[in-house]
């Protein structure tokens, strides 16, 4: 059966954000990407291909939460030497710490339809406060009836922060992978509630 309805959404300081409720992220539609430069000359990307988490949208906008978790052991990057090495132990080793995990703890506005997500980020063991800049994408129902909403979100990471420190000395200089990774998210949720 197919809905032409609108989506339940507010105004809050003049921008459409969802009616207050519970949304699941939608994997299928959503990516979790991490970019770091390699041997000082090139970019490595990859992604994450299993995860889940929830947002629930409060009463009150800025009471909002966030909590995300990553399947470690499902790093993609296009070659599986590089992959196994990511899930051992000189990276994030995944048998020891099986997820990454993101809990926020506050949102605040940061103009127009961004907001400041500070919450804590666990990898490998090792929990860290972040401020992720997220942006409200939109809200809407697709053709069966289901109101979703889109947010994404880039922050870079000192990885040697978490515990990450690896790496190897480059005969010209500089070293094999870089310190500080970027981490591109762009999610779709769909309301449970």
């Amino acid at each position: 059966m197919t809905s032409t309805s609108t989506p339940a959404t507010r105004n809050f300081d003049g921008v459409a954000i969802p009616a207050p409720g519970t949304f699941e992220i939608d994997a299928s539609h959503s990516t979790v990407e991490f970019v770091a430069r390699h041997m000082m000359v090139s970019k490595v990307r990859g992604r994450f291909a299993t995860y889940s988490g929830t947002i629930i949208v409060a009463e009150d906008p800025l009471a909002s939460s966030v909590a995300v978790t990553l399947d470690v052991a499902t790093v993609q990057t296009g070659d599986e030497g590089r992959d196994a090495h990511l899930v051992g132990d000189d990276f994030l080793d995944a048998e020891s710490h099986p997820d990454i995990t993101f809990r926020s703890t506050s949102v605040s506005p940061a103009g127009g339809t961004r907001f400041d997500v500070v919450g804590e980020l666990t990898i490998r063991g090792v929990t860290r406060e972040v401020n992720l800049p997220a942006e409200l994408e939109g809200v809407a129902t697709d053709p069966w009836g289901n109101e979703r909403v889109g947010f994404s979100a880039r922050i870079e990471l000192d990885r040697e922060e978490f515990g990450l420190t690896w790496n190897q000395a480059l005969e010209t200089g500089g070293v094999l992978v870089s310190k500080k990774v970027a981490i591109d998210i762009d999610v779709q949720a769909v309301r449970q509630g």
